[in-house]
């Protein structure tokens, strides 16, 4: 298996599965995160933190926010910028944020915290905010209550932020106190090569090797095979349980 660090910084190998196999993030959800910032005057400063592709980035913009996209892999934030040239897109992490001093609103990582190492992503995010400026972390979870997502999901194996959450959820460390949580449900219609490329995109599957990656792609396309809603091109609603959690810097 390969290393962690390996694992976090694949995805730039898997752009195009990875733009169009993963799911955005409902509107609430963003809207939620940021409500305890809200009463700032507009537009809220904030930064996007393993931006990837942007696509909590659209999110953030949609809801006016002045946003800053920070990722360190160079090939996800070409994307971002061509999808996004207005936005500016800075190399980082959010153990290594390149912003000023006290600088933004809020901070927000989506499908990226489990990455980080929570005590010296939690220094360097308090020193980016401003006093009383927010930390939102957010995970798209597919909901396993389903039979059929079950099973796709022992194919693939569980990720690393799916083992976070179902062993308790994020950590962060201080001057951050306790984590506030939400839950928005909902569900997004796939076809079964959409479907494939969010399996490809993810960091198990890329890091594989290669006969255990043609094994996992061949299990899957057995299991849309036995799916009638996908026959001929066919689409599947995948349901989704979002999780948000926020903090706020004193």
């Amino acid at each position: 298996m390969a290393s962690r660090d390996d694992m976090s910084t694949s995805f730039g190998r898997m752009v195009g599965e990875y733009e169009a196999g993963r799911p955005g993030y409902p509107l609430e959800a963003v809207e939620w995160m940021l409500e305890p910032v809200a009463t700032a005057a507009p537009p809220l400063r904030v930064a996007d933190v393993g931006a990837g592709t942007g696509k909590l980035t659209r999110v953030l913009a949609e809801f006016g926010a002045d946003v800053i996209a920070v990722d360190p892999d160079a090939d996800m934030l070409a994307a971002l910028r061509a999808e996004h040239p207005a936005v500016p897109a800075l190399a980082g992490t959010a153990e290594r944020l390149p912003v000023p001093d006290a600088s933004l609103d809020a901070v927000v990582l989506g499908q990226a915290w489990h990455w980080v190492e929570p005590v010296a992503g939690s220094v360097e995010v308090a020193r980016a905010l401003r006093p009383g400026g927010a930390l939102g972390l957010v995970w798209n979870i597919r909901d396993d209550r389903a039979p059929w997502v079950a099973r796709m999901t022992e194919i693939m194996h569980q990720s690393n932020a799916e083992i976070m959450i179902a062993e308790g959820g994020p950590r962060v460390a201080e001057p951050f106190g306790a984590l506030a949580e939400a839950r928005f449900e909902w569900s997004r219609p796939m076809t079964a090569d959409r479907l494939l490329a969010m399996a490809r995109s993810r960091s198990y599957l890329i890091t594989a090797a290669p006969e255990d990656r043609a094994r996992i792609e061949g299990d899957l396309l057995d299991l849309f095979g036995q799916l009638p809603e996908l026959a001929g091109g066919g689409q599947i609603e995948l349901p989704y349980v979002t999780r948000a959690f926020r903090t706020i810097r004193p």
